[in-house]
């Protein structure tokens, strides 16, 4: 509706009846957006599992589900760009991200990182470092590890438990990849996580669960992972994906497991 149109609407007189009609309309629409949305996102759901052949899933030992990952380690170097000083973590939460990049893979990001190209403001209440760091990118047929989980990144909430405790992981969005081969190798590297460094299924969360308190950011809680998300809050979806990590941890057989520094 035109603001010229909006003034003619509210310009015209209301009757107690019309009054009356307004309000079951507004709920209708808002039933229609709710059952809309639920519909797109079983519809993306369905997709994506028909990708999937669980029924050929079997138990595996650590290592065997690492090598599922297929984890490829190009690490930023020691004492340069984004790990210019060495800031120690001990790994509680891990935090899951989408890169919203159409055009750069797994690879790509490697190398920004590497170069230090991903810069940020460094400031109090923001960035820390002046650079974006995380922990694995991942996309349908790699996962490549950039820092040691045991370092802190900067890829979620400044100087906060994001950063100070989470292992980041990006899921690439460029064309061609799969989305779905990504998310599922996604789910199977966080329950490898969650088995190696002892963190609970509900220490798995989005980008979206840490505010950024900053003065500088309009709203603190992040639409990321935007695909994973229901009108841009963890939901259904969410859920579903929480699903998956679970369905590939409840595969693993006890055992020594590698960590990932």
């Amino acid at each position: 509706m035109t603001r010229k149109a909006a003034r003619v609407y509210h310009s015209l007189p209301m009757n107690k009846g019309s009054a009356l009609l307004v309000l079951p309309l507004a709920l209708l629409t808002a039933v229609i957006f709710a059952a809309c949305s639920s519909s797109a996102g079983r519809s993306k759901i369905s997709m994506w599992e028909a990708r999937y052949n669980d029924r050929a899933l079997g138990r595996v030992t650590p290592d065997q589900l690492l090598r599922e990952v297929g984890i490829k380690t190009d690490l930023i170097p020691p004492g340069k760009v984004g790990r210019y000083k060495y800031r120690p973590m001990t790994p509680r939460y891990i935090t899951i991200h989408s890169t919203q990049n159409y055009s750069g893979d797994a690879y790509n990001h490697a190398l920004a990182l590497k170069r230090g190209a991903l810069r940020a403001t460094k400031r109090p209440g923001g960035n820390r470092i002046g650079f974006l760091t995380w922990h694995f990118t991942v996309q349908s047929n790699v996962a490549i590890q950039h820092l040691p989980c045991r370092e802190q990144g900067e890829h979620a909430d400044f100087d906060g438990p994001g950063n100070n405790y989470s292992i980041g992981i990006e899921m690439c969005e460029h064309r061609g990849n799969d989305i779905a081969l990504t998310i599922d190798k996604t789910a199977r590297l966080a329950a490898y996580l969650m088995y190696t460094y002892g963190i609970p299924l509900d220490h798995v969360v989005p980008h979206y669960h840490w505010p950024r308190i900053s003065p500088y950011i309009k709203d603190p809680h992040k639409d990321c992972p935007h695909f994973l998300l229901d009108r841009g809050r963890p939901g259904p979806t969410w859920q579903w994906f929480l699903r998956r990590v679970n369905l590939h941890y409840s595969r693993l057989i006890p055992g020594p497991a590698r960590t990932l520094g």
